[in-house]
């Protein structure tokens, strides 16, 4: 199969990707009903068709954070995605560098921050967690710092984490260790190009900026023992104040749901929010991104730079969400897929099929710039 769209690059991924790894990408939390809201949202927001107007040169640039991007979009920081292909991390910064748009290192990545600025010429943004063990919070922000990261993205919707029942169905989490470990073998198995490209080859397996608190010998299961030891559910917007003090660029706090949050967000300092519910992994039942936009945009725009994540699959989903009101989106799921499926070449795939979509629906919406898009391409029905 050539791929066309984002969700060839998801079938390509299930076929390469042993069972446990494509569950962890693919999944939500519980029945997963806000999942599939983040999708089928988006779908029925209705462009409307103009024509007859000067589209000859659709630009899709833009400024984010002071920086020029090819178009409003960031590659969003997603946990062990360097295990979906041999140094994943690495790979994906460099096809973000390539096409002109910014990566987001996670917490939990399976390579360093260290490693990935090694493998770029650009810097990229940093992704953290309030862990309870302050001082290797403290740590991440002066390595961060030290790898020339400009923009701190602080996530703050996983106080707790959340139940995947995909995740225990695998192999992931739940059930013994003998049980988990001997699925996760089982399956790596009968896919032995992942597994000779990643568990041969990709080594060390070292879970990238933890590996010195876990140990050299530590695997997944300890990972996610410390991960989950080390969510701190007492953090209040008081305690992120020693954030803002710690962090002299670009503070930007993910996981905002609620206007009233995202006024919070502005009153500590914050230079902007990411309107998202973690990609329907955290609280099932919760509003998807694009539903809770709106709001959060009139509430806080001119104020705070606003982008979104959890649901983007298009290029016409970025300008569905550009005209309800953010500056830009982030994208997970879309470029794992493509990683897992086609490695560094799959994501800049993707990023050129992701802008294309995103030129064609500009023009056929009679948009010539991003300014253009507005609340006003889309069709409301009446009440």
């Amino acid at each position: 199969m050539i791929p066309a769209s984002v969700y060839d690059y998801r079938e390509l991924a299930r076929k390469r990707l042993p069972r446990f790894l494509f569950e962890y990408v693919d999944g939500g939390a519980f029945s997963e009903s806000t999942l599939r809201r983040n999708e089928s949202d988006f779908k029925e927001l209705i462009l409307r068709q103009r024509v007859l107007r000067d589209i000859s040169n659709v630009d899709t640039g833009c400024t984010l954070f002071s920086d020029e991007l090819s178009m409003p979009l960031v590659l969003a920081p997603v946990g062990i995605a360097g295990l979906n292909a041999r140094r994943g991390e690495t790979l994906a910064a460099q096809a973000a560098e390539e096409k002109g748009v910014p990566f987001c290192l996670s917490t939990v990545s399976a390579c360093s921050v260290e490693e990935v600025r090694a493998a770029t010429a650009s810097p990229f943004w940093f992704q953290l967690y309030m862990i309870k063990d302050r001082g290797f919070l403290q740590e991440m922000l002066t390595r961060a710092k030290e790898a020339g990261c400009q923009k701190l993205v602080f996530t703050v919707d996983m106080p707790v984490p959340s139940t995947r029942y995909r995740d225990i169905r695998s192999g992931l989490s739940g059930g013994s260790a003998l049980r988990r470990q001997s699925a996760r073998f089982l399956q790596s198995m009968i896919k032995p190009a992942w597994a000779w490209d990643v568990g041969v080859c990709g080594r060390p397996h070292s879970l990238g900026n933890v590996a010195h608190v876990l140990g050299k010998r530590a695997g997944i299961d300890e990972f996610w023992s410390w991960m989950a030891k080390n969510f701190d559910p007492s953090v209040t917007w008081k305690t992120l104040e020693q954030i803002r003090e710690s962090w002299d660029g670009p503070l930007i706090i993910k996981g905002i749901l609620d206007a009233e949050d995202a006024n919070e967000a502005r009153a500590l300092g914050a230079d902007g929010v990411i309107v998202s519910n973690h990609g329907g992994r955290q609280l099932d039942g919760a509003s998807s991104s694009i539903k809770a936009l709106p709001a959060i945009a009139e509430r806080v725009a001119g104020d705070m730079t606003v982008l979104l994540d959890s649901g983007i699959r298009s290029g016409l989903d970025v300008v569905r969400a550009k005209a309800l009101g953010a500056d830009a989106v982030l994208i997970g799921r879309a470029w794992v897929y493509a990683l897992a499926a086609r490695k560094k070449q799959g994501v800049c795939e993707v990023l050129d099929i992701l802008k294309n979509e995103m030129r064609v629906a500009m023009a056929l919406a009679g948009c010539a710039s991003l300014s253009d898009v507005t609340e006003e391409i889309l069709l409301r029905e009446k009440v």
